[in-house]
């Protein structure tokens, strides 16, 4: 769902940043008073996590491609939706900054619909679930996954509607072209959510709120986090992602041609020029440790002062 250059309009991508902008600089406040250093492992090792995953498209239907975007599953194991806005839009900086993945003058409206709307509409409808089925700790993984689904939805709904804005595409028809193809992309969302979040509940509480056990160690998850960004992204599906695949349907792909902000990097694209498979696991590896250096740096600084 990363809206390349080109694809809005720049009153679409102005208002969107302003929109983005305000948001950072608020959860940067709150995430302060709510998160603290405390969890700062936590919060680099969530970010890289979900850089790496975002690396590995699964194939969804009709030739067309999905991946995690990961804001339930950021808000919940940080326990602030706060704290999941400034992990979602620190991997969607770099992402846009090294990789090319998700336009420059479109990072704006990529924060707001990824790293705003879908943490927020995660996080509410999580906390609405969770009551709704007792309040069980069992039961998060199922209220999560559902939730997280439903993020996908809304956010790409989000997106379709500030296409229709920038006179990209119709509304009649792209609103409901995107909203299809991100039902089918959110249920593998709600999936992979549930799926992390009983896995750290049985193995590793420690890394999920309102446990007081103290952090178990680095070992295991930044192995997995390496094998994921290094190893199981070469097995990613080649078919396009689901905005890709409207655009391209719909006829507005090559306006993403036209206008493109070019950052000078290496690993654009998740490729090392000449390296084939071993550049996009470099790619993977170097994006995955930008991801926690930067969060953990971000935990440093908006540590509480009476911390």
């Amino acid at each position: 769902m990363h809206i390349p250059d080109g694809f809005i309009s720049v009153p679409v991508a102005a208002a969107t940043s302003l929109a983005s902008g305000v948001a950072l600089f608020v959860s940067f406040g709150r995430s302060q008073t709510a998160f603290g250093i405390r969890r700062a492992p936590v919060l680099g090792l969530t970010t890289a996590f979900i850089f790496a995953a975002q690396m590995i498209n699964f194939p969804v239907a009709g030739g067309t491609s999905g991946h995690l975007l990961g804001g339930a599953l950021a808000a919940i194991i940080l326990g602030s939706p706060w704290a999941g806005m400034l992990c979602i839009a620190t991997v969607l900086i770099i992402q846009a900054v090294l990789f090319a993945d998700g336009g420059i003058t479109a990072l704006g409206a990529n924060i707001l619909n990824m790293g705003v709307i879908g943490v927020w509409v995660a996080w509410v409808l999580t906390q609405t679930l969770q009551r709704l089925l007792g309040g069980s700790k069992g039961r998060l993984p199922i209220a999560a996954g559902i939730a997280a689904g439903v993020s996908v939805v809304v956010a790409a709904i989000a997106c379709a509607i500030e296409l229709a804005l920038s006179g990209t595409a119709p509304a009649n028809i792209v609103l409901p072209t995107m909203t299809g193809v991100h039902i089918l992309i959110g249920v593998g969302e709600g999936l992979i959510t549930g799926g992390v979040l009983t896995y750290l509940a049985t193995a590793r509480p420690d890394l999920l709120p309102g446990e007081e056990q103290k952090f178990r160690g680095w070992l295991i998850p930044v192995v997995s986090i390496l094998l994921v960004a290094g190893v199981l992204s070469l097995f990613a599906s080649a078919w396009p992602d689901g905005l890709e695949k409207v655009a391209e349907n719909l006829g507005f792909l090559h306006l993403g041609e036209k206008v493109r902000v070019i950052v000078p990097t290496p690993l654009a694209d998740y490729n090392i020029e000449g390296l084939g498979k071993i550049g996009t696991s470099i790619a993977g590896l170097v994006g995955a440790t930008a991801c926690f250096a930067v969060a953990f740096g971000i935990a440093k600084v908006m540590k509480p002062k009476n911390a």
